[in-house]
């Protein structure tokens, strides 16, 4: 398990100029903790793979080569998410909770979380998961869980097909993901796709050696002992 966190502050920010208190909108005057996170956990329990997604990161894996989406962007414009917000009394503008938040579940974001007479699932913005159990077959290629900085950029099979043509060349899965990280970077830092921070996991799945390569070993291994 391998992988790489890229943010535009840490980099190349020291000659960009960028207003990140424009990100806050109109709900900059609560006096609050105002950071918050996204969260995607995957666990592998014997052949079993649970995911649980709180947010717009993602988790997609490879299967014979074709992505399938293990969790959902939690984004405003799903119906159950804006039914939500909009009952909790929010809104939506442009795409943003309040015409701030561009995401409908989060770790934090406490100023979307005030609602005294609601239950916690049923805020503004709510870090209630979704949770999906899916069973692992010999098909399973890899696991990634990255955040919408990387799926502003790919889609997840143009994402599992990127990995595919590097996995096998890389020297390790941290040099895939780098390979990614640069796929998607922007060439400056003035605005559009590939200036988000960027983090994203790799996980290759290990094949179960057959029975046919069991024998040959071992067919190996007992004409060695006849030579010696």
């Amino acid at each position: 398990i391998e992988g790489l966190i890229w943010s535009p502050r840490g980099s190349d920010s020291k000659n960009a100029e960028d207003d990140w208190t424009l990100e806050e909108g109109p709900h900059s005057d609560f006096d609050g903790p105002t950071c918050g996170s996204t969260a995607c956990v995957a666990l592998v329990r014997n052949n079993q793979l649970v995911v649980a997604n709180a947010g717009d990161s993602r988790c997609v894996i490879s299967r014979a080569g074709q992505a399938y989406n293990l969790s959902r962007d939690h984004k405003p414009e799903l119906v159950a998410e804006r039914e939500r917000i909009l009952k909790a009394g929010g809104f939506i503008r442009m795409g943003r909770i309040n015409g701030s938040l561009n995401l409908a579940r989060a770790i934090g974001d406490m100023e979307f979380k005030q609602n005294k007479f609601l239950p916690p699932e049923k805020q503004i913005v709510t870090s209630n998961p979704d949770i999906n159990v899916v069973e692992l077959c010999n098909e399973d290629d890899f696991l990634v869980l990255a955040c919408d900085g990387i799926w502003d950029c790919m889609s997840s099979q143009q994402l599992v097909d990127f990995i595919h043509e590097h996995i096998n060349t890389e020297s390790s899965l941290s040099a895939v993901c780098e390979r990614v990280l640069d796929r998607c970077l922007a060439p400056s830092t003035m605005g559009g796709d590939g200036c988000d921070n960027m983090t994203m996991i790799l996980v290759q799945f290990k094949k179960p050696v057959s029975d046919k390569k069991k024998a040959d070993v071992g067919e190996q291994s007992a004409k060695g002992k006849e030579e010696s």
